[in-house]
Formats: structure tokens, sequence, C-alpha cells
């Protein structure tokens, strides 16, 4: 299994991308809808194409961030959105990022990385947002693959990594998945302490 930078850039390259929903995903769009505060600072990590960060642009959120191992992604973020500003495009490691933020947005992200790299991820993101910071987006609640991603998981495994580090507002299965995800998702808001 190679998670590398050119591996992830092949796979856009190829359209081996089976987890892009060529939209934005119902539960996130139906949360962004409820977003007020249009000059919070949002980062997307492994944002892939990215959907989530054009609508949200499109509906006046100026900034916000998405970060990505693929070039290729990214690129297809700037060309469907070409007034998207570049220097929020960031070709890179998530583990590697040093700015904070308001609120980040996971969609994807969490099944992409090795599961070895969970609790990685949950400090980095507690490390990244600011004082009362969020955590929101979508998790697979299911196994799905051991060898490659996606990597799945369950409500009990996702909540040890988490508590530690945030409150949990909501971890409830999604209501308005896609028809393909149904019973599959769930939707988490968490907040950092």
């Amino acid at each position: 299994m190679d998670l590398s930078e050119k591996a992830w850039d092949l796979r856009y390259q190829n359209s081996d991308i089976g987890w892009d929903l060529g939209i934005i995903s119902p539960p996130l769009k139906a949360y962004f809808d409820h977003l007020e505060d249009k000059n919070c600072k949002i980062l997307i990590p492994g944002g892939g194409n990215s959907y989530e960060a054009e609508y949200l642009f499109a509906k006046g959120f100026k900034n916000v961030f998405v970060i990505d191992l693929s070039k290729t992604a990214l690129y297809n973020l700037s060309n469907r959105v070409p007034n998207f500003p570049k220097s929020q495009l960031i070709l890179g490691d998530f583990f590697d990022i040093k700015n904070t933020f308001d609120l980040v947005i996971e969609q994807t992200f969490f099944c992409a990385i090795h599961p070895s790299l969970r609790t990685k991820y949950v400090t980095k993101m507690h490390e990244i947002l600011k004082p009362e910071g969020q955590l929101v987006g979508v998790l697979f609640n299911v196994p799905l693959y051991k060898d490659r991603p996606p990597f799945g998981g369950n409500t009990k495994e996702y909540k040890n990594y988490f508590k530690p580090y945030f409150n949990v507002d909501i971890f409830e299965p999604c209501y308005n998945s896609i028809s393909s995800r149904r019973g599959r998702e769930i939707f988490i808001k968490l907040t950092k302490k």
C-alpha cells in the first residue's frame, strides 16, 4: 500500500477516486448552511477535489484553506474556482501544518490515512485548532479495508481517540447521507478541550 504524495497524485490523474462524490457531501452542506461567521478560518485537510471548499467560498467564506498531497487535486479545485486564492491551496502534508484554525472539516481524510496515524491525527487536530475550535465532519461507521484506504472503524473506537482532547457535541449516524453511504456515516462535531 503506497500512501505517498506521488501515489495520491496518480490516483487523481487517473480518476481512481471512488470516494469522490463529485458534489458537496450532503451532511456537510447542511452544516455549512447554518454557519454564520463568514470570517472564521477553516481548514479542509486531505481536501482532494474539495467541493466543500468550493461551496463555502461561493457562500462568502473567504478564509478557507485546503491542504492535500496531490497537486492534481488542488489544480482541479483551482480550475473550477479560478478566483479561489492560490495561497490558500497548500500542497503538503497535514501533519506538517503550522497554522491555527477556528474550524477543521473532516471529509474522507481520516479514513485515507493509515490507522496507525489516528492518534497523531487527533493530537495534530487539537494542536492546530484555536481555543474553542471545532472539528466537524463525517466518518465512516463500517469496517471497510485493512490493507488500503478507505480505512473504516466504528463509533466506540473513534470516541476513544477523540475524548481525551475534545468535548463531543455530536457523534451520531448521518440522517442525510447520499444513498450509497446511507447507514455507513457518522456526523461529528467536536470542540477542543
